[in-house]
This record gives C-alpha cells, structure tokens and sequence, in this order.
C-alpha cells in the first residue's frame, strides 16, 4: 500500500518553487533519491533492455538512466493550462487530503449488533444496519460500526444523512452477504433514453451513497416508470436556482468575478453552470477547439446534446467584495455566450463513506448486456468529499459507481469473483474524483454469451478524475462516448482485454486533455490504450509497445488532434512514474 500524501497548503510561490526544483533537476537529466520527489515516483532509476522508439519519441538508452519527461517539465511551468496535460493534483476527497482516520470516543457510535444484526449469516441483518446508520444521521453524524462476521442482507444498505461512516473490521473480516437485486428491490429501472435496457446496468449500489431526499425522488420516479435524470439538479435537470451570474474567466483560474455575492459564503458548496449555444462553441471547447471540432456535426447527437449543462460542484472557499476564490482551478473556460451561472444544487452528501468490508452478491450468471438485473456494489450519487477505504465487492453485474459524484475517493478498492459489466463506472457529470490503488481480478468463470465487459468507465461529460495504480488482470480502459475529457489514468498494468461502449448518438469517445501515463499492457493490445490516434490534444506517456488487434476505432474529430506520444514502448523508464501523485507532490 502506498503512503499516502500529506495535505499542503496550496500557494502559487509553493508550486513555482517545486517547478524551480524540478527543472534544476531535469537539468542534470537526473532526480537525486534525497528529493522531495521521492515519495511520488520522481525518483532517479536505472533502466536496461529499453527497446527503441519510433522517430520523435523520447525514450531512454539501454543501460541508461531514466530522464525527466520532457511532457513533465512543460507541465510544470504552466500546470494549470496545459494544452494536453489537465492539473488533477486536487483530484478527491477534500482537494486530494488523507482520508479521515478512525477515532475511538468521540462522537456518536453504534455497533449494529446492538440494533439487532446477526454476524453469523443467520437472519437478514439490513434493517438493523439501516436503523444504526439513521440513527448516527439523526445526531448529525456518526460512525456505525459492523464487527467482524457475515451478515445477511435483503435490502439495500443506504447512507442517507452527511458525517457517516460504515466501518466493518476490515475486507477480509467483514462480509455483507447481499440476497436480492435492485430490479426485486425498487423496481424494473428503463432507460431514459429508450429501448429495452435496463439502467440498473449502469446505475445504483446495494450499498448506496445518496442524500435521504434526492435517494426518495429517484426511486419514486423508477416505481413511476418516469425515467429520471440522475444528477445534481432533479429528475428533470430544473430543481436549481440562480445564486449570482460569473464575468469571463479562463480554464486554471480559481478566483473568478460574480455579479453578486450577497447568497455566496466561504465554505458553500454551489454548483458552475455552462450552457453550450446554439452553434455548439461548449462542445467544441470541450473538445480543445480549432479544426476538427469545428467541422463536427454536433446536431445529431442527441444522447451527447441531454448532457449539457455542463454542471461542476465545487466548494467556496473566499469571498472578497466580487471575488470569489474557489477549492479548485476552473475545468474550463468562462464565456458570456455560455450564460454563466453559480447556482444551487441538491443537497449533497458530505463527509460520508464507507470502510473495511466484503460486499457479496448471491453468485448468478452475468446477464446479458444492458439487461443487469442490479446485483451492483457501492454507488455514489450526489456525493462530495465521500470515500470508500478497503473494500472488496464480488459477483456484483457493477462494482463502484460514481453517478453525480465529485471529490470523492475510492482507495484500496476491489473487484472479484464472476465478472462485472462495469467494474467502475464514472458517469452523469462526475468530476474531481480519484479511484487509486485498485484491482480488478481475473473472473472465476467464463463470460456467458452475449455479456460484455468494459473496465474502468467514464462518460457524460464527466471531467478531472483519476485512476491510479491500478491492476486490472481483465478490462480495459472504457471511454464510452459522452465526450468526458481531462480525465488520467497512471501507473496501471491492463491485461488490456475489454471493449468500450457508447452509443452514436452520444457522441465523441474522447474530449481534451486526457492523459495515459505509465501503464504496463500485459497482452499487447492497442485498443484504447494508445490514444495519440483518437483523442484529441491528449499525451500518452510510458504505454508498453501495443498492437491493432479486435475492437479498432477511429478519431472522431478530422485533421490535426494535436496530441503528444512520449517515451512510447518503455513505461519503465517514465519519470514521474505516476502522473497524479507528482501532481499532487507539486503543493497547494
């Protein structure tokens, strides 16, 4: 397990000086073990047998030392806007903090087997695990704590209420032993979209991440066959208000301008609210402008199109007569033709998670694609600052979801047993999340026919989230359409064997700005691994050699993508060797 990061006060002098020291560094070709770089990988190293590059590609000689990414040095002196690189160092729970460490004696406690919970699998163990975790929420917080044991359960587990933890005793002690599906559980879920799929395919956990009230309008939609919208504004994308309208601004600024400050203060969470124009200037901006997004038809794409708003929860932290000082760099550019706004949101889920546990689905074939009956793991939907810590989920048809969810990080998380549709699925707007130290395990039965499996998912125009140090022993890397951009993935060995999905009505595989850095393909496969051919204004940095093989895509956008391809063929030799703890390491 890898240590995790201090929290660091963020200051422009902070991340000029770490950059001074980075390219003195680079200056050498070299980074000294005694640096402060060293807990993130940017380390000095020796490299051996490196196989060449093609023309134009850096890498390192046979026998020599590893250098500093040539990517890295540009990066370093414009972090906040750099044209292939998106700034991703505040990715996760509170700006990329440590996650909250269990405390003993203060605030509210409450065992479940002092509810009634039975840790030997013997009867059904949810409504007394429910009632523990309402009656923490009722004192305004609280930790519920699950002993080591199995417990049984028919019902969903739900954490409705902020400043709750479900804490079990750790992975391989606590086991939650889940009976039913969501389909038996709620109700038949279609797509808003239409057709026959179901959206239990790709939303809703039986452990379930969800403030009380918007969790009640969902499921009351899903029982009224009223196919809801799913994040942060209702159902129907329409229960927000206007707090005050935003002057221009650009992409990397954290202070903006507001009309009106009199409904904003420090700590408020709101929400920056982007509506794309008719001749689809948002998109195309998304997308890295110029040429080739230009010359995309936009009209047809009506999946893509129900996306936007763009909408991206952060959290106030000044204010100063207009000023306005934000927890994160703005993901984009601010437009007066875009209508800018600051407007409320439903009321999150804050400072909740979920630890130290097994969550096991009775073990039934996988179904069919888009047809899951919702034997899903840990979902969460409008959530931030929310974490899941040392969890394992097995036999599930969908692992972790992030639906509406921001700042969240899910850390030592797992996958295991029959097979999932979506291992991790990122979707409906979630942004500034990080999913780090996680695995994906080889199944423990062949695929049935007709199933898919995709890997680590983003879509719908989902934005700065980070996958990193990853194990993925099946899958792949499932940009499914919905145009998401300025999302990374680092420091992952893929036995690259997955497909992605999406729709062509939603849109582009790919917006600006993502990034795959060190990653180790097993099986030698291309396939949405090297992206310099698909996505535009992308790098991809340290990718093993990859051939064409199954499932080949072409770049949805003409001309010149205006990407980057570094050190192709030899992610040993990367340095930084992972892309967001170097981020990270730079200060805030």
């Amino acid at each position: 397990m890898a240590p995790q990061a201090t929290q660091r006060d963020f200051s422009r002098r902070g991340l000029l000086g770490s950059a001074v020291a980075v390219a003195a560094a680079a200056a050498t070709g070299t980074l000294g073990g005694g640096t402060a770089f060293a807990a993130s990988g940017v380390t000095s190293g020796v490299t051996s047998g490196v196989t060449s590059a093609p023309a134009g590609v850096t890498s390192v000689p046979a026998g020599g030392r590893s250098q500093l990414s040539p990517l890295w040095r540009e990066f370093t002196a414009a972090p906040f806007t750099h044209p292939q690189i998106p700034f991703i160092g505040r990715a996760g729970y509170r700006g990329g903090s440590a996650l909250p460490r269990p405390r003993t004696g203060h605030g509210f406690t409450a065992d479940v087997l002092h509810y009634g919970a039975r840790p030997d699998n013997s009867a059904d163990a949810a409504p007394a695990i429910n009632r523990a975790i309402a009656a923490a929420g009722e004192r305004g917080g609280g930790t519920v704590i699950v002993p080591e044991g199995t417990y049984r359960i028919d019902d969903i587990i739900r954490i409705g209420h902020s400043n709750v933890v479900l804490r079990g005793a750790g992975s391989g002690r606590t086991t939650l032993n889940a009976t039913k599906n969501l389909t038996e559980l709620i109700g038949a879920y279609g797509s808003r979209y239409g057709g026959d799929k179901s959206s239990w395919s790709w939303a809703g956990g039986l452990i379930w991440l969800c403030p009380e009230a918007r969790w009640t309008s969902l499921t009351d939609a899903i029982k009224a066959k009223a196919w809801p919208f799913e994040g942060w504004t209702g159902n129907k994308r329409d229960e927000w208000q206007t707090l005050t309208t935003v002057a221009p601004a650009r992409l990397g600024d954290r202070t903006i301008t507001v009309d009106d400050t009199r409904k904003l203060k420090r700590g408020a969470l709101v929400l920056l609210r982007l509506v794309d124009d008719s001749a689809h200037t948002l998109l195309e901006h998304m997308a890295g402008g110029g040429a080739g997004p230009e010359a995309y038809y936009w009209d047809d794409k009506t999946k893509l199109t129900s996306y936007v708003p763009y909408e991206w929860p952060v959290r106030i932290t000044a204010v100063h007569g207009r000023r306005v000082t934000l927890e994160r760099p703005l993901p984009l550019d601010v437009r007066p033709e875009w209508d800018p706004r600051l407007t409320t949101l439903a009321a999150p889920l804050t400072g909740s998670g979920v630890e130290g546990l097994t969550l096991q689905a009775v073990e039934t074939p996988q179904s069919p694609h888009l047809l899951d009956k919702g034997y899903n793991g840990v979902a969460f939907q409008c959530a931030y600052d929310c974490w899941a810590d040392d969890i394992t989920v097995r036999h599930v048809d969908n692992g972790f979801g992030l639906i509406g969810a921001s700042a969240c990080t899910l850390r030592r998380t797992k996958v295991a047993g029959r097979g999932s549709h979506h291992p991790y699925y990122c979707r409906e707007g979630s942004h500034d999340n990080l999913i780090e130290d996680f695995t994906i395990e080889q199944r423990t039965v062949p695929a049935p026919s007709g199933t898919q499996l995709h890997g680590i998912n983003v879509e719908g125009l989902s934005s700065y989230n980070v996958w990193s140090r990853g194990v993925m022993e099946m899958g792949t890397f499932d940009s499914h359409r919905g145009m998401p951009f300025a999302n990374v993935r680092t420091d992952i060995t893929v036995n690259n064997n997955g497909r992605h999905g999406g729709d062509a009505s939603a849109g582009p595989l790919f917006g600006a700005r993502f990034a795959h850095w060190n990653i180790r393909v097993t099986n030698g496969r291309a396939g949405l691994m090297r992206i310099d051919g698909l996505a535009p204004y992308s790098a991809t940095v340290g990718v093993s050699e990859v051939t064409e093989s199954d499932q080949i895509d072409v770049p949805d956008f003409t001309g010149d993508l205006h990407t980057r391809l570094e050190a192709y063929g030899t992610p040993e030799a990367v340095r930084p060797a992972n892309l967001h703890d170097a981020q990270r390491a730079l200060g805030r």
